[in-house]
């Protein structure tokens, strides 16, 4: 996607067989191809639908990309739904592939790798710890190394479960947010000793979806959905051991996830985002939006490290779909391409 004219370079569209393809992210291989994996669902585009991830490749900075094929089957894990990429390459060379597994009342934060460039993906292992199960959320495109080397694995945090003597269950929507990290790329995992709880009441959101970013300083900026109608943030100046309060952030947003990403050739940083409600033309309260006011899509950018940002580039604003969990990435050629979910009316 050109950065001032927005077009389509493919168009991943829901049919008989593949109910729906979101949540993916890109990396750059080592023969200068872009790997991009994705969630495939079947059956329907509930989140808890059956699934599997696969990867597409294209070789000429994003203008076509090969046939998608599966990498990971969620059979392996004896579930029925994977879901959520993110990629980074690894110290070693390898590509790792961080995603969720679904059980029925608990998820896990798998990482795959693969010494093939993405052929194969074994070595799984899983970065939630044994001892403390739940419902984590970890939002495609997320996780994080720090210029130390650290892997940082931003998640919300969910109680969930079910009585066993009555069959209730119970899904508690009001979730804070904990920090996964590693110091030897990958192999073992620890908890921040920290968890980041909602500083207000009145929420069925709490702090869900978050994104980290590393800035120039060091420290690391949080951001958060929340149903009062802006993202919530909070800073760490430890690499994510600890955390400020949160706090509103200047992005008005409905209850949907922003990306915030660099440029790793102008260092400039872009934020992706639905600007609802404070956008001309849009509702203040965003209420009876189905589509959860999640047009328009847009970006803004930064050349002072997050103090200012430019006005929004509006990249999709139809108001029959709704545009949301991005992941982006920056070509050789000066462009870049923007992968997110278009839900809605069939056009």
């Amino acid at each position: 996607m050109p950065s001032s004219i927005p077009r389509t370079v493919l168009n991943l569209a829901p049919d008989a067989r593949f109910s729906r393809h979101s949540e993916g992210d890109f990396l750059r291989l080592r023969d200068g191809g872009i790997f991009f994996a994705y969630t495939r669902f079947f059956d329907n585009q509930r989140d808890n639908a059956p699934s599997a991830i696969v990867a597409t490749i294209s070789r000429d900075e994003g203008e076509t990309w090969d046939t998608p094929r599966e990498i990971i089957c969620a059979d392996t894990f004896g579930v029925k739904n994977v879901m959520s990429v993110s990629l980074l390459r690894m110290q070693n060379g390898e590509i790792g592939l961080f995603y969720i597994a679904k059980e029925r009342w608990f998820v896990h934060i798998m990482l795959s790798r693969s010494a093939d460039e993405g052929k194969t993906f074994s070595r799984h292992i899983e970065c939630t710890l044994p001892d403390r199960p739940g419902w984590f959320v970890l939002n495609n495109c997320r996780a994080e190394r720090l210029a130390s080397g650290r892997l940082l694995l931003p998640l919300a945090y969910h109680r969930t479960g079910m009585d066993p003597q009555t069959g209730k269950t119970f899904f508690d929507s009001c979730a804070c947010a904990c920090m996964l990290y590693s110091d030897d790329d990958g192999e073992t995992w620890q908890e921040a000793p920290e968890v980041i709880h909602p500083p207000f009441t009145g929420s069925s959101s709490g702090l869900q979806e978050p994104g980290v970013i590393q800035l120039k300083s060091g420290d690391l900026w949080a951001y958060f959905r929340t149903d009062k109608l802006t993202q919530y943030e909070a800073f760490s100046r430890d690499e994510g051991l600890h955390w400020t309060a949160p706090q509103p952030s200047r992005f008005s947003s409905p209850l949907s996830p922003m990306k915030i990403i660099r440029n790793p050739a102008t260092q400039a940083l872009y934020a992706f985002w639905n600007p609802v409600p404070n956008f001309p033309g849009h509702s203040q309260t965003c209420e009876g939006a189905w589509l959860g006011g999640r047009t328009p899509f847009v970006y803004a950018t930064s050349a002072d490290d997050g103090v200012t940002w430019s006005d929004e580039i509006v990249i999709e604003d139809d108001p029959r779909h709704g545009y949301c969990y991005p992941a982006v990435f920056f070509t050789r050629d000066g462009h870049m391409l923007a992968a997110y979910c278009a839900g809605g009316v069939a056009d």
